[in-house]
């Protein structure tokens, strides 16, 4: 999975065609931390259709800020450098996560 920081999140997100779903999570986490796994293994299954990234909130809280992560977890997808949906807090689960994917590949 693609690690993105402040430095690369635009060429890495924002200016790629296609579809991209972030993972924002934060170190102190739980949730974001039971979920990464599952991600992972979404990654494995649709990374051929699209692009996986995740974003330490903590090693860029600006971004963070700018993109409109208020809390986590937070799955975010984007579309050709637009967010287009998001899954938040308990609505990110693996299966809605999984659901969230079908949608934009």
């Amino acid at each position: 999975m693609l690690e993105l920081d402040k430095k690369n999140f635009n060429a890495e997100v924002k200016e790629v065609e296609g579809p991209v779903l972030v993972d924002f999570w934060g170190q102190s986490c739980e949730p974001c931390k039971a979920l990464m796994p599952h991600i992972h293994a979404l990654e494995e299954k649709y990374g051929d259709k699209i692009k996986f990234a995740s974003f330490d909130i903590g090693k860029g809280r600006r971004v963070a800020m700018a993109e409109g992560v208020a809390g986590l977890p937070a799955i975010y997808i984007y579309k050709d450098g637009v967010m287009v949906e998001d899954l938040r807090g308990d609505a990110a689960t693996a299966t809605s996560v999984e659901e969230l994917i079908k949608k934009y590949i």
